[in-house]
């Protein structure tokens, strides 16, 4: 029974979110980024409904939207990217791994949106993303990292980089922590079973911006790791 279920969200899923990101690329050539991103945040809860995946919210009234932020979360599963996308209250761009902009359609799409790759095998390559990233963050964009760097292949929280911390110091804004909780129930990393299941999304509060200055990067990673842990609820 388990087959069937995979099978019926993975075919909704790639479906839906394929049409959507095909709509994305069309408009996104006749209406500014911010108004596409409205089409894309919307078009992503409905494909997370789609696929019997319910997300609560929680704490979002932390995020302001006046504020550039560097929103920093755990990193789970492939769904981590719509539910990010589809609930931060906030236009947004992202660091994503390299080899997935060479995925059809979604590699199209997220190219064009306006993300970032960054390379898992070379250091340099990573310090000219990051950099980047930096200059986004310093003409008022936000952002959002995932400072594990891949996805969790027990549930556990990986190590955190240092790199993400460097950049954070470097482009001097707040650091808004995000949990993410149920996704690996819903899909593991080495598995392709996906389960209808509840998940969550908890904003904390912002790190300052004194907090980031008065910090090294190392108790700066390891403070941030600990917050977003908070977030993050046991099963």
């Amino acid at each position: 029974m388990k087959w069937v279920v995979s099978l019926y969200i993975w075919t909704v899923g790639l479906l839906s979110i394929g049409i959507l990101l095909i709509i994305g690329i069309l408009i996104s050539f006749v209406l500014p980024p911010r108004h596409v991103d409205k089409v894309i945040k919307t078009g992503c809860r409905i494909c997370l409904r789609l696929m019997c995946v319910r997300v609560e919210v929680e704490g979002a009234e932390t995020v302001d939207p006046d504020k550039t932020l560097l929103f920093m979360a755990n990193h789970v599963s492939l769904f981590d990217v719509p539910v990010l996308e589809g609930y931060i209250p906030k236009f947004v761009r992202a660091v994503e791994a390299d080899r997935q902009f060479k995925w059809p359609v979604y590699g199209w799409a997220v190219r064009r949106f306006g993300n970032i790759p960054i390379s898992r095998e070379s250091v340099h390559a990573s310090i000219k993303s990051m950099s980047r990233v930096g200059d986004r963050l310093k003409s008022g964009l936000s952002m959002v990292i995932m400072p594990e760097g891949h996805r969790t292949l027990d549930g556990q929280m990986r190590p955190f980089k240092k790199l993400p911390f460097h950049l954070a110091k470097e482009a001097d804004v707040e650091i808004l922590p995000i949990g993410l909780s149920g996704l690996f129930h819903l899909k593991a990393k080495k598995s392709w079973h996906i389960r209808p299941t509840n998940v969550k999304i908890r904003f904390g509060s912002p790190v300052s911006r004194d907090i980031i200055r008065k910090l090294s990067v190392t108790e700066l990673r390891d403070h941030v790791r600990e917050r977003i842990a908070e977030l993050v609820e046991r099963p």
